[in-house]
């Protein structure tokens, strides 16, 4: 079984106890939608190919479902800045990743110690949280990246006139393995450098620059918001309750 299915097993099995909650809120996936897109991406693998014309093709599971579920995520954004700096962020990695594919053997070799798509999916993890910066958006870019990556290559054998040994398959076996661990490498920095990052400084909140809140997602912050404005509301009415008591004590003194 390929690795991209295992670790999306797994991953569905610890969704499905419980674990990784946090995580799915700040993508704005629930535990549904997040099984759901793991299913289709599971069952997609398997199913034939979509002809794209001439001897070229793309994979339901590896490239179709991965695209479906970049732009789920990019509509789910809170901001149009945060939408904009997703998908400029995605097309630096793909950019990125594909002149590193130009350094590199796609094929494996005794030269690498790693099998080239995962070198690919390293990079553009590390690519797409660094150009990304949130965690949804690190999560766009690597994904999104590494499917135009594959997307440019296709495009660019069958250009070269690379046909004759096959059908060009975007989204194939190799790739889909490759998108599933740069998601992953993508989420994991961005959580973890976030993590840290705001424990060093002491938490979140909302008098501290913006970039300490790019990693929180729109209700978590919206929420910090909330509690800021009720603390202060809070505040206020019992300034005036205890105004209103004052205000009472001063008649009886009177009378």
């Amino acid at each position: 079984m390929p690795v991209g299915m295992i670790i999306l097993l797994i991953t569905a099995v610890l969704i499905f106890l419980g674990l990784g909650q946090r995580v799915l809120d700040r993508l704005r996936l629930t535990d549904k939608t997040a099984l759901l897109f793991i299913g289709a991406m599971l069952i997609g693998g398997f199913l034939p190919d979509i002809p794209l014309g001439g001897n070229m093709a793309i994979n339901i599971g590896g490239a179709v479902i991965p695209l479906i579920l970049v732009v789920y995520l990019i509509i789910k954004a809170g901001t149009v800045k945060e939408k904009t700096r997703a998908i400029i962020a995605a097309l630096a990695t793909g950019a990125a990743v594909y002149g590193v594919s130009k350094l590199l053997p796609t094929e494996p070799t005794y030269y690498l110690l790693l099998d080239p798509i995962y070198v690919f999916a390293l990079i553009a993890g590390t690519f797409g949280y660094l150009a990304g910066r949130s965690r949804r958006s690190a999560f766009i870019a690597g994904v999104g990246g590494m499917v135009l990556m594959d997307l440019i290559s296709r495009m660019e054998l069958l250009i070269r006139g690379v046909t004759a040994r096959g059908t060009l398959v975007i989204g194939g076996t190799g790739i889909f393995d490759g998108i599933v661990v740069t998601g992953f490498i993508a989420l994991g920095l961005a959580e973890v450098v976030g993590e840290v990052r705001e424990r060093v400084q002491g938490g979140p909140s909302m008098d501290r620059p913006e970039e300490l809140m790019k990693g929180l997602s729109d209700e978590e912050i919206g929420s910090m918001e909330g509690d800021g404005e009720g603390g202060e509301d809070g505040g206020r009415e019992e300034g005036h309750k205890n105004e209103e008591e004052g205000q009472g004590h001063d008649h009886e003194r009177q009378d």
